[in-house]
């Protein structure tokens, strides 16, 4: 037990997801039972009003049901709540509620239960009022000193000061030099009112002068009449802060100490009422709220001030006298005064924990027990240790978001696909080329262990597959009844489908009322896509498979297709699909490979996914366990490539489609204007030529909506043929370099981030970013940068890239990396720990992209198998030199530019360099002439730019050129016309970051 340590007497948890802050608490006898009878008032931003009577609990079961008087739930968020004399005819306190657009005051009134239920308390409205702007906060007080019941004061965002006098409005005024509003108070001993503007100083305003100002509504509306007589609003006095000021505080418990509070950032400031200051107190800490109370000290005032440290610390004037630790960092601090316990601290949080505590200790009575002095078993020690620290490993590794579902779920979901297809083809399309389509039949069973009610099951498949009916509503079931739905799948569209699976989705809600969700999957036939056929001789594309088994007989992998094959060696197998495409896969008679060509590349995918599938069961059924397969390469990226810059084209004339149709609109929209004023006038005048051009206008409308669908059926069907050849490249991957499934599917959510292509987010830009990450992360040559990477915030905005050529940079140099064995893993960035002097950088925008490039001079070795496909130019000695001495801020920026500068001839290098040489003489020279110096001194001076200068005129002429040489550079790169290729050596010998892309 801490002495130093609020002691908890009463504690509530209102709410979950709420949020709270300064206003939303008040203490005050709001029910009017008498003195000493506080009660919590506690409004949320999410409308929710509660008050509450606290006592002391004996049990320590929680919080006791009548400690709560009332809970409502209002239409609005709460802003603040204040208790009042807020009714002329009543001398009885009521509540304000401030919302956005309302005022709200109601009366909180008591009755008595006849039964052991308790008392019955009432909300009930006595008037509001509607606000024209939205508020921000309010302050209460006796207006022009008047007694006997409290005007309202509400500010709005806009800096409008509305005054209210119980049910009516009175008047209303603009600040001065208005910006952001700030804390408002009203002071009764000098009937003014305090604020603190954006200008960082406090101003007081007298509320004499504020009647007298000028109206605000006449400064809003033109269209009034310019009211005479009103005066410009001024300040009485203002007094600097020079920081922003969480709140303000008028203490009126003692008139001999008349003070105003002010709480800064990290001030805080006590001021005389004429603006004089009495003392200022320093903080060490970020203070959250505060609140002054009576001193039995003459002429002092203490204070409750909490901050973010969960402390509540008392001062008394500027001294610390006592501090208390919280269980969280307060927003809001009162003191009330209770029947059981006097000065409670009641203290609220921003997520809605409610304490009533008190500052001390309580006598401890508890005595430690004895220990009985035993010998320690320490096998049984060790046993035991071992048993936990296998617990905590396997919590570790099995560490999900989401939780872990029951033993036993209430429904049993199986789908089972027919192993023949249907004998009449439920198809839309009966032939595609020639070829019948055909359609399979699959089965779901859904068995339910307890009565569900009202469930949906959904079908989900990839296009262009489809379905005979996607949704099915299943009748209610008992415990032990199981019902069984059937729909047909086929082939829906004129290419083939990038993946045969497809999920059933059923949801519906337990015997409890919770919604749940069950998913389960199933694979559609090769059959489905494709009929046998002869092999086909020459193709384009080949991809070869190595096994460490011996060679199979192709019909036994593929039964259902070598029936109607003409090799009866089972050797050879071609698979000719619906839509035009034939494969084939020829198996090597003497040596344990595999061939798998066409003349379309991304049609190898379905028969090579089979193909390793297909093996694997093979393999497994004779039981054999080391059974590997493999890809020996090259890489087929330039193929991949293809369908990359095919996908891209087709994206970039959909947006050109769509730029030209909304032209036409407008233009059509702006004839049919024309059209209806010339009809519409009196006087008729003639049409020149607009009912023409209308027709014209329309008929290039329909046009282009006709092409902009064509092309949107096309870029459908290349994004579909890109996911072909993007799994088709994971699966190759993963054979060439061995790697795990968790490494392939890292692998595969980097390359396919996305299931379908919007306008605003392509497949483009998406991969981009994660390919740039994996570079930066896991694949980075050094954890420098690594490290670096994770310290970077924020990032670009993602949009449709100019051209592919950065994305083709990209996947090469994952893929170059991954062959140099480098590994795949999402864990590294948990694990590692940041570098102090790279901390520093994590603001936004503080660091740039990391290159993807080897460091410190590393070069790039590429693999000789793959140097077919992946071509890198070695970089120069000298800008392994160069590089070292480069400083780390200036090689962030350019080390990427760099990395794409270095695969480009070292002809277009020289002659860049030629270019930026010329540059900086022509720069110099119109230096050399604004200063008056000597030309030649000039161009002396431009030809030894990278050499050191002793001369300090020298060392500040090269300064310059440099300033305007970073200024012109980065005018370009936000135009967009800086090269994407530009110079290593022009770079290094500038020592300057040019503007990259990342």
């Amino acid at each position: 037990m801490s002495l130093f340590k609020a002691r908890d007497w009463w504690s509530a948890a209102l709410g979950e997801g709420e949020e709270f802050d300064q206003g939303c608490l008040c203490v005050g006898d709001v029910d009017n039972s008498g003195p000493g009878h506080d009660k919590v008032v506690v409004g949320s931003y999410m409308g929710m009003l509660r008050i509450f009577s606290p006592h002391a609990s004996k049990s320590s079961e929680g919080v006791p049901v009548e400690a709560q008087l009332l809970e409502v739930q209002l239409h609005n968020a709460i802003i603040q709540v204040e208790v009042g004399k807020f009714v002329s005819c009543s001398d009885l306190l009521h509540l304000a509620v401030l919302h956005p657009r309302k005022l709200s005051v109601y009366s909180v009134s008591g009755t008595a239960g006849n039964v052991e239920h308790g008392d019955q308390y009432q909300l009930k409205l006595v008037y509001e009022h509607n606000l024209q702007r939205t508020a921000c906060n309010m302050t209460y007080g006796t207006f022009g000193g008047v007694t006997g019941h409290h005007s309202l004061c509400i500010q709005s965002m806009d800096g409008m000061l509305m005054f209210f006098e119980q049910d009516s409005y009175s008047f209303g005024r603009f600040l001065p030099g208005f910006l952001l509003p700030g804390p408002l108070v009203y002071n009764p001993r000098t009937d003014s009112f305090l604020t603190v503007s954006s200008a960082r100083q406090l101003e007081s305003y007298k509320y004499e002068t504020l009647a007298v100002a000028t109206e605000a509504e006449s400064r809003q509306d033109p269209d009034l009449p310019l009211k005479t007589g009103g005066k410009r609003l001024t300040p009485d006095w203002t007094f600097v802060l020079g920081e922003q000021a969480l709140d303000l505080s008028v203490p009126s418990f003692s008139h001999s100490s008349s003070s105003i509070f002010v709480l800064g950032e990290r001030n805080l400031y006590c001021l005389r009422d004429n603006g004089q200051i009495r003392f200022m107190k320093k903080l060490e800490f970020n203070p959250s709220c505060f609140l002054p109370y009576a001193s039995v000290t003459d002429g002092t005032t203490n204070l409750l001030l909490g901050n973010h440290t969960n402390m509540l610390l008392v001062y008394q004037d500027v001294t610390l006298k006592w501090a208390a630790q919280l269980p969280f960092a307060p927003v809001a601090v009162r003191v009330a005064s209770f029947p059981e316990l006097k000065g409670v601290v009641v203290s609220l949080s921003s997520d809605g924990h409610l304490l009533c505590s008190y500052l001390g200790t309580d006598p401890s009575f508890f005595s430690t027990p004895k220990v009985d002095a035993r010998e320690a078993d320490y096998e049984q020690v060790d046993a035991e240790m071992k048993k936990l620290q296998r617990f905590i490993r396997e919590a570790t590794r099995t560490q999900d978001i989401l939780p872990k579902t029951d033993a036993e779920e209430d429904l049993i979901v199986t789908a089972a696909v027919s192993s023949s297809m249907d004998s009449q083809s439920q198809a839309l399309m009966q032939d595609i080329n020639g070829l019948p389509v055909p359609s399979v039949t699959v089965q779901v069973k859904v068995k339910a262990s307890c009565v569900v009610q009202s469930s949906k099951l959904t079908v989900g498949i990839q296009p262009p597959l489809a379905v005979t009916q996607d949704q099915f509503v299943l009748e209610p079931m008992g415990v032990g009844s199981s019902t069984v739905v059937a729909f047909s799948a086929f082939l829906n569209g004129r290419y083939p489908p990038a993946d045969l699976t497809g999920d059933i989705t059923v949801s519906y809600s337990s015997p409890t009322g919770v919604p749940r969700v069950l998913q389960s999957r199933f694979s559609l036939p090769l059959a489905l896509v494709c009929v046998p056929s002869p092999p086909a001789k020459t193709t384009k594309f080949k991809i070869t498979v190595d096994t460490n088994q011996a060679p199979v007989d192709l019909s036994a992998i593929f039964p259902e297709f070598s029936a109607k094959s003409e090799d009866k060696d089972g050797n050879s197998l071609a698979f000719q699909f619906l839509s035009g495409a034939k494969v084939t896969v020829l198996a090597s008679k003497t040596s344990q490979r595999y061939r798998v060509q066409s003349d379309s590349f991304e049609d190898m995918w379905l028969v090579v996914k089979e193909l390793v599938q297909r093996f694997d069961r093979h393999f497994s059924k004779l039981g054999v366990k080391d059974f590997k397969k493999s890809f020996s390469g090259p890489l087929p990226l330039q193929e991949y490539f293809l369908s990359v810059d095919h996908h891209f084209q087709l994206r970039v004339s959909a947006q050109q489609y769509q730029d030209l149709l909304s032209e036409r609109a407008v233009q059509f929209r702006a004839i049919q204007r024309r059209l209806l004023t010339r009809f519409k006038d009196k006087t008729p005048a003639p049409l020149q030529n607009l009912d023409t051009l209308l027709d014209a206008t329309y008929s290039q409308v329909m046009a282009l909506a006709e092409v902009a669908e064509e092309n949107r059926a096309l870029l459908e069907e290349a994004f579909v043929r890109l996911r072909s050849a993007t799994h088709l490249l994971v699966l190759l991957l993963s054979l060439w370099q061995g790697l795990t499934p968790d490494q392939t599917a890292i692998l595969e959510a980097t390359l396919l981030p996305l299931l379908q292509d919007t306008p605003q987010l392509g497949w483009e830009e998406s991969c981009d970013a994660a390919v740039s990450h994996l570079l930066r992360s896991c694949l980075s040559r050094s954890p420098k940068d690594q490290a670096t990477s994770l310290a970077q915030a924020g990032g670009p905005v993602l949009g449709l890239p100019s051209d592919t050529a950065r994305l083709k940079k990209h996947i090469t140099l994952m893929c170059d990396r991954i062959g140099k064995g480098g590994r795949l893993s999402l864990a590294s960035e948990a694990n590692l720990q940041v570098p102090v002097q790279v901390q520093s950088l994590a603001a936004p925008g503080g660091v740039e992209p990391i290159a993807e490039v080897a460091g410190d001079g590393e070069e790039l070795e590429v693999p000789q198998e793959a140097a077919k496909f992946i071509k890198k130019k070695q970089a120069s000695k000298k800008v392994k030199k160069d590089k070292k001495e480069v400083s780390r801020e200036t090689s962030e920026a350019s080390v990427k530019e760099e990395a794409e500068g270095a695969e480009e001839p070292v002809k277009e290098a020289k002659k860049e360099k030629k270019e930026s040489s010329k540059e900086k003489k022509k720069e110099s020279s119109k230096e050399a002439k604004e200063a008056k110096e000597p030309k030649e001194e000039a161009k002396k001076e431009s030809k030894k730019d990278s050499s050191s200068s002793s001369s300090k005129e020298k060392k500040e002429k090269k300064e310059k050129d440099k300033d305007k040489e970073g200024k012109e550079a980065s005018k370009e790169s936000g135009d967009k016309k800086v090269s994407r290729k530009s110079s290593v050596k022009v770079k290094e010998k500038k020592k300057e970051p040019e503007p990259g892309e990342g």
